[in-house]
């Protein structure tokens, strides 16, 4: 699984179209009960910041939906998710599993690939099912695949390393916590852009909070 891709993107009449990846960095891992996801807190158009406190990771009946990618599209498609998400709990009375969920959305992203109007959004969807926590990986090409640590946008390239050494089945709150400020220290560090602030959550058994890093 190629996750730290290249620039890419397609045009509606099948031509393709270089569309930057996301100045962006979104970090997801699994923990022995829980999962933690935390993305950078800033929104940008060409060279021009907009926005440093925008939170990119969504709350949807008990699972975080982080999506990095242009903003109308990250924010339009999520919003597009969890509405139909809730819908089906509505009709039905059930509320749908973190697989359940990710393999929808991963439906919904392929059909959009196969549209005029193509969304150009990565995500990471957490969340705590019957059998545990559970993390998956989606790309804007509909790709999917359920992993224990996964990221997106330029900060990938920089961090995959370090969430290779240092992740184990077992790890704490602490430790995934200590991970993902490793990695925005490596950030700090090597990245050309500065992102800012970061916004982490955290998903369990209890539900979902906010939390400091």
């Amino acid at each position: 699984l190629d996750i730290a891709h290249a620039p890419r993107g397609f045009a509606g009449s099948g031509a393709f179209v270089f569309v930057a990846m996301g100045t962006e960095a979104m970090f997801g891992l699994k923990g022995k009960d829980f999962v933690i996801v935390a993305a950078d807190a800033q929104t940008s158009f060409s060279v021009m910041k907009l926005k440093d406190d925008y939170d990119k990771i969504w709350e949807v009946e008990g699972k975080l939906i982080a999506a990095s990618g242009p903003t109308a599209d990250a924010s339009n498609f999520v919003e597009m998710i969890e509405k139909n998400i809730r819908l089906h709990t509505l009709r039905t009375g059930l509320k749908l599993s973190t697989r359940a969920a990710a393999n929808f959305t991963r439906n919904a992203l392929a059909q959009s690939l196969r549209s005029k109007g193509s969304y150009q959004v990565d995500m990471l969807i957490a969340g705590v099912d019957a059998d545990g926590p559970c993390l998956y990986f989606l790309d804007y090409m509909g790709s999917m695949e359920k992993v224990n640590k996964g990221a997106h946008g330029y900060g990938a390239m920089f961090t995959f390393g370090l969430m290779d050494r240092y992740w184990k089945p077992d790890m704490t709150l602490d430790e995934a916590k200590d991970v993902i400020r490793k990695c925005i220290k490596e950030l700090e560090v090597r990245f050309v852009v500065d992102l800012g602030k970061y916004i982490c959550k955290v998903v369990d058994k209890d539900g979902i909070r906010l939390e400091t890093l």
